[in-house]
């Protein structure tokens, strides 16, 4: 007869979700069979763990559980029938007890007469699939290599490769672009890739099946991209926006003009107004980077007025009697 589900995975009637999960994802691993090949008893305690995950890891059994429907077995609850055992109408009756596995197992102790498997169609706890799709390469396998390694027992199907970490760095100029990034990876293949709209620095890209093989006959594991963003000559990036700072002269700040200003695109006609100050930021909308809505961010332009190493006498002049006439105070009080 199966145990308590709860008293298995070693938590209380009233753990959560995220409680039962853990401790699943803790047991299963301890226990995995392609860790303790050489010991049965790992492999039965694993059969074990996972039935009881089956039942309190399904929302929908948890409660039928809880309410008495079904017992630790997933079997439902019956009332004696004077045919056998009282809970098992079938009970005695060699042939016909709990399937195809009954039976098979009859001296193993916990799982006594039930013997698990896990099918590649067996979709009533799809926890158990994707957790132990973890355990068997990183959580990127295909689906089809998880079905084939349960339909063949635990253990027994090929592993699947390692996944293949790689640091990519990567331009302004990259994430302005719309073009794909060509990526040479250690294993020798090249792959173009493109980048997410408003890419961040450490955001990580995974391809599947690009990984190490697995030299065991089982699936690729994946290339994981991580991104480094280069630091720019020009640009200081915020966000999606763009900031330059870019130096004008003091006679266009007094008088304003159009001044030439790059971007990642090339160069732009900017207008400096009349009586500009230093520091004044242009707006240039939709010269930026993507956004992750896919609209680009702006380029924000910081004015800095840049005198030369020799000012004329007749300018120094004027700026004496300019301070001795009209003097003003740019800074603000205390």
């Amino acid at each position: 007869m199966a145990r308590d589900p709860y008293t298995v995975l070693g938590v209380s009637k009233s753990a959560s979700e995220s409680e039962i999960k853990s401790a699943y994802r803790r047991l299963a691993k301890r226990y995995h069979p392609d860790t303790n090949s050489s010991d049965p008893q790992a492999q039965e305690r694993f059969a074990e763990v996972n039935a009881a995950y089956e039942i309190v890891g399904d929302k929908d059994k948890r409660r039928q559980f809880d309410r008495g429907e079904i017992d630790a077995g997933g079997q439902p609850r019956y009332h004696s029938t004077g045919f056998g055992t009282e809970g098992d109408p079938f009970a005695g009756f060699g042939g016909f007890g709990r399937g195809a596995g009954a039976g098979a197992g009859a001296g193993a102790g916990g799982n006594r007469g039930r013997t698990w498997r896990f099918s590649s169609d067996d979709t009533s706890s799809p926890g158990v699939d994707e957790i132990l799709r973890e355990f068997m390469g990183g959580g990127g396998g295909s689906a089809a290599g998880a079905g084939t390694r349960r339909r063949t027992g635990f253990g027994q199907g090929a592993a699947r490769g390692e996944d293949l970490e790689v640091v990519v760095t990567v331009t302004l100029e990259d994430l302005a672009s719309q073009e794909k990034l060509r990526v040479s990876l250690p294993t020798g293949k090249t792959v173009d890739v493109r980048l997410p709209a408003g890419a961040e620095p450490d955001q990580q890209i995974r391809l599947r099946g690009l990984g190490h093989e697995s030299g065991m006959g089982g699936t690729p594991g994946d290339a994981i991209l991580t991104l480094r963003i280069a630091a720019h000559p020009l640009f200081e990036r915020d966000g999606a926006n763009l900031k330059l700072d870019l130096p004008i002269t003091l006679y266009d700040a007094v008088l304003g003009a159009k001044v030439r200003a790059p971007t990642l695109s090339g160069s732009v006609n900017v207008t400096v107004p009349k009586g500009s100050s230093g520091g004044k930021t242009l707006r240039l909308r939709g010269l930026g980077l993507p956004g992750k809505s896919g609209a680009r961010g702006d380029l924000l332009v910081k004015l800095q007025i840049d005198l030369p190493h020799d000012l004329p006498d007749d300018f120094v002049d004027m700026m004496k009697k300019w301070r001795e006439d009209a003097p003003y105070q740019p800074r603000k009080s205390s």
